[in-house]
């Protein structure tokens, strides 16, 4: 993915006129919720750019949050936002199949980054990533766009899934926990369909 392309999108869109925005992003927080987090666990947003979850999780009382992104413009205007808070957030601009941290995260979150991966080494690349920055036990919180959804998204061609093609994309390192498929209404009322699954590390 180049960070070009994602700055000028970014740099030229309002955030309420991208595709994937949402005031509060409810389907990740319900499966947030689920996991029943120390409030001091360190979670990682992938692909977040300037996303509203970390607004709700910071106001859920988290307090240890990454945000990743390969997009540098993005996580500015996500710092603008969050300047009361922002010592509870860190920012991390790399395209994720890059990543690599000494820091071991509770929670891994993509809602919407890994499905525009279309090669074969990037998503092997990405999936260790995740792996080796999960702490033992870890959880993987992954959402893409499903078989019945968009085949392209800001003029990208995606990988589309099926829960039981993301199951084994990742049973190299994680064990599924619950997949489930949810539909996204955009800002100008179209609908989306994504599969969501939780995956716990198997090491």
């Amino acid at each position: 993915m180049s960070a070009k392309f994602w700055d000028e999108i970014y740099k030229t869109k309002d955030e309420s006129k991208m595709s994937w925005f949402q005031e509060h992003s409810s389907q990740s927080l319900e499966l947030i919720s689920t996991l029943k987090l120390k409030r001091d666990s360190a979670i990682i947003d992938i692909g977040g750019g300037d996303s509203r979850l970390v607004d709700d999780l910071l106001g859920q009382g988290y307090s240890d949050i990454t945000v990743l992104d390969i997009s540098e413009v993005s996580l500015d205007k996500l710092k603008a936002r969050l300047t009361v808070q922002e010592k509870n957030v860190s920012y991390v601009i790399i395209d994720a199949t890059k990543f690599k941290t000494d820091k071991k995260f509770h929670l891994w979150h993509d809602r919407a980054a890994f499905h525009f991966l279309t090669k074969e080494d990037e998503i092997e690349k990405y999936i260790s990533a995740a792996n080796d920055a999960l702490c033992s036990n870890g959880i993987l919180i992954i959402s893409t766009f499903s078989k019945t959804g968009p085949e392209k998204c800001s003029g990208l061609t995606i990988q589309q899934y099926s829960d039981k093609e993301l199951i084994l994309r990742f049973e190299k390192y994680f064990k599924k926990v619950q997949c489930s498929e949810h539909i996204h209404h955009t800002p100008w009322g179209t609908t989306q369909n994504f599969v969501y699954c939780i995956f716990k590390k198997i090491l």
